[in-house]
């Protein structure tokens, strides 16, 4: 298996704001193109990439029913901003997704100009003294209070940026101690990298079923690409892969967890129980370290429009910690990456060409 780490390293070095992963989609496509037998985009823009089953072990449904499929979604998009208002040289911004508003000061930027030139920039917090009466300078600023300074004039300002123009996170990636990488955009490209690890594994796997990886588009503004995705390709299962949230300063509750000691495997009414079950079990016998997530209500993740698709579709939700959710400083395990790339490859080879007829709710 070779090192996922620099792959890991382009992606999240690239733009890809949500409605926006051209450039992304082009860095997934060209890893995953020799590791599959066919790759497309879906109308709205999302990756598929299918690696067919072993036709030699399937034929229990030889004559019978179509080759069995299990979709793997790993969303590419990023969470970012845009430019809502152009004043004095400065930009406005607005959020796409969910940013943290909190570590917004200070952050290099990318403004992508109409003109199709990248422009560099930083997100400054205007004087207290500037602002409104109404707003305490002291505390936390809501974003539209802060601004993009590019260095520019105010006349080239205008002549180069609109509303509408997207701004992109842009420092570059850090790797710190112990195999923990930082930066941006780490969720959810890290659960590509791990996709992309399954699919690695697989090469010199059998696998009866056919595997369709998925990169999809806008699942931190809307799931379209979970929707579509799913709907199109019609698998008989789906697992989704995501980061759920780490143990750190100020977060040691029940609904985190320990970064860099294992996989997520999480239960609510989201995910099925056999599912659950079936990879629980897998990940103990394999001995991959993995811990019980679990969640009340849907998950917040493409696992729920897959569930929720069509005639509905028998879902798992995957996972690995990330420190600083939704922040340019997002930190995660290349360990955890690792192992769910493993678990997702030992389970694809462990289904049966009549796995879904065992498939029940108890």
């Amino acid at each position: 298996m070779t090192d996922i780490l620099p792959f890991l390293k382009s992606m999240i070095s690239v733009s890809g704001v949500s409605g926006y992963e051209t450039a992304v989609a082009k860095i997934i496509e060209d890893k995953w193109r020799p590791l599959v037998d066919e790759v497309s985009l879906s109308r709205v823009g999302s990756l598929h990439g299918l690696k067919r089953g072993n036709s030699a072990d399937s034929s229990k449904n030889s004559g019978k029913k179509k080759q069995p499929s299990i979709l793997i979604a790993t969303h590419m998009d990023a969470i970012g901003m845009m430019v809502s208002k152009v004043s004095d040289g400065f930009l406005h911004i607005t959020a796409v997704g969910g940013i943290d508003v909190r570590v917004l000061p200070g952050a290099f930027v990318t403004v992508h100009a109409s003109n199709a030139e990248e422009l560099p920039g930083v997100i400054a917090m205007p004087s207290a003294k500037l602002l409104p009466e109404s707003v305490n300078g002291s505390e936390v600023l809501a974003i539209d209070y802060l601004l993009v300074d590019t260095g520019l004039t105010p006349r080239e300002v205008e002549r180069k940026v609109k509303v509408g123009d997207l701004v992109s996170f842009a420092n570059e990636p850090m790797e710190l101690a112990d195999e923990v990488i930082s930066g941006h955009t780490l969720d959810n490209r890290s659960s590509v990298a791990a996709l992309t690890v399954c699919l690695e594994e697989l090469q010199s796997k059998s696998h009866v079923w056919d595997v369709w990886a998925v990169a999809t588009v806008q699942e931190e503004t809307s799931y379209l690409g979970a929707y579509t995705s799913a709907f199109a390709l019609r698998p008989q299962i789906a697992i989704a892969v995501d980061g759920t949230f780490a143990k750190g300063p100020g977060a040691n509750g029940w609904q985190t967890h320990p970064m860099g000691k294992g996989v997520g495997i999480c239960m609510g009414p989201n995910m099925h129980p056999y599912l659950h079950k079936k990879l629980t079990d897998l990940a103990t016998k394999l001995e991959i370290p993995w811990f019980l997530d679990v969640t009340s209500a849907h998950s917040g993740t493409d696992a729920y429009p897959m569930q929720v698709t069509a005639e509905g579709i028998p879902t798992a939700l995957v996972e690995f910690p990330i420190r600083y959710m939704h922040t340019p400083v997002e930190a995660v395990s290349v360990k955890d990456i690792r192992r769910a790339g493993r678990l997702l490859a030992e389970f694809i080879a462990s289904l049966e060409g009549d796995f879904v007829d065992s498939i029940l709710w108890e």
